[in-house]
């Protein structure tokens, strides 16, 4: 089949959406099928084009399986929200172009979202195109940025439930991560072919991350050897509860052999390097190239997956299944019931506690890190779950299948 793929990053950008849909590509290319995609130049590490991909606004490679068109994002700091929503507009409306001028009909057209707004890049080219639309939702907007206070003005989300609805409603189908994000979904639909909203969770990849013993460069480069590490590894954005981290690294100053890691960047950055000033046990990193990532992930004793209330319920962290990949425990702090939640309470790989309670989080953390052996018996059980969560080529069936399913009916 012929496909046409529009994402806001794609290999080599850092973005952690950009390696799901790397991958999934991949996944698609392996089975044979010829594919485009269009997609921002890299500028996810620190909200600018990144170094040698300037100059040129538009560019396009050719590869084994297709070609990549990418285009210039027009990046803004998360936090004004009128330049973002503009840089968002431009880019679409580049998306747009590069989609319709797409030499070859394609067979399925599929846009990630967020951003919202590429959906109608998407929606513009399958239906001139006379093809099946499908609408990958990674976290559903606008509730994620109502949740975080992000966007406050009623207008603007009436606005943005409208044309978040109206894309649902244009799909052919509507891809999300879990059951939760289906229930969602499905509520907004109102009745309106529900069956049009498929499960396809996003995958770990369990042979290029694998369990490694925790004494490695990344300790050793960054004074980290011999400790016991608890670490985050992400973006350091709105919807991540990173304070708790701070306020545990308070708590426990007095423990010579404890440290705290925040590993990337992001626009709250700034805010929790002040809180955390003096703090001589939390340190800050910079965000690794994607081939550290199996490093990074070794050399913490326990991670830590941290949303603010009420996100859990429309956003599941794709860094919790390659945590469980590493063989690492993990101390969640979301919502209750939720896929994270769940996931790990099934996997028995960790501990959840309820959002923004840093009492409850030093306290889990405080129990977890007490006993080693314990930790260890955690993080091989989580390893031991994904081996049998959905491989990479399982996943590239699933969209395969739908892919086949929709053209035949379409």
């Amino acid at each position: 089949m012929n496909l046409l793929i529009l994402c806001p990053h794609f290999a080599p950008d850092l973005a952690p959406t950009g390696e799901v849909m790397t991958s999934i590509v991949t996944a698609l290319a392996e089975r044979g099928h010829h594919l485009h995609v269009i997609t921002a130049l890299p500028w996810y590490r620190d909200h600018a084009v990144e170094a040698g991909w300037g100059g040129r606004p538009w560019r396009t490679e050719r590869t084994t399986w297709g070609k990549i068109t990418r285009l210039h994002p027009f990046p803004t700091s998360k936090t004004n929200i009128p330049a973002r929503a503009v840089a968002f507009g431009g880019f679409t409306s580049m998306a747009t172009i590069a989609a319709l001028l797409s030499r070859k009909r394609p067979d399925a057209v599929m846009v990630m979202s967020p951003p919202l707004p590429l959906g109608i890049s998407g929606w513009l080219a399958a239906s001139t195109r006379r093809a099946p639309f499908v609408f990958n939702i990674q976290d559903v907007f606008p509730d994620v940025a109502v949740e975080l206070g992000a966007i406050t003005n009623p207008r603007v989300i009436s606005v943005a439930s409208w044309l978040e609805k109206f894309l649902y409603k244009k799909s052919q189908a509507v891809t999300v991560l879990s059951e939760d994000l289906r229930t969602n979904v499905v509520n907004k639909l109102q009745g309106n072919r529900p069956e049009r909203v498929h499960v396809i969770p996003n995958f770990v990849d369990t042979v290029r991350i694998q369990p490694a013993d925790s004494e490695n460069s990344y300790r050793s480069e960054y004074g980290l050897v011999g400790k016991t590490v608890v670490l985050y590894a992400g973006n350091v954005g709105m919807s991540q509860s990173l304070e708790l981290l701070v306020e545990a690294a308070r708590r426990n100053e007095h423990r010579e052999d404890l440290v705290f890691v925040i590993n990337g960047g992001g626009s709250a950055l700034e805010g929790l390097q002040d809180s955390a000033s003096g703090l001589q046990n939390l340190k800050f990193i910079p965000m690794q190239p994607r081939e550290r990532l199996p490093e990074l992930l070794a050399a913490g004793d326990l991670h830590v997956v941290p949303l603010k209330r009420g996100l859990a319920r429309s956003s599941v962290p794709s860094k919790l299944y390659s945590i469980l990949a590493a063989a690492r425990p993990v101390l969640a702090s979301v919502d209750g019931g939720t896929e994270v939640a769940e996931t790990i309470r099934r996997a028995g790989a960790g501990r959840a506690v309820l959002p923004e309670d840093p009492d409850a989080f030093c306290s889990a953390l405080d129990e977890m890190l007490s006993d080693r052996l314990e930790l260890d018996r955690m993080g091989a059980a989580g390893r031991t779950f994904v081996e049998g969560w959905v491989s990479p080529a399982a996943v590239g069936a699933a969209y395969e299948d739908l892919f086949e399913q929709l053209r035949r009916g379409y």
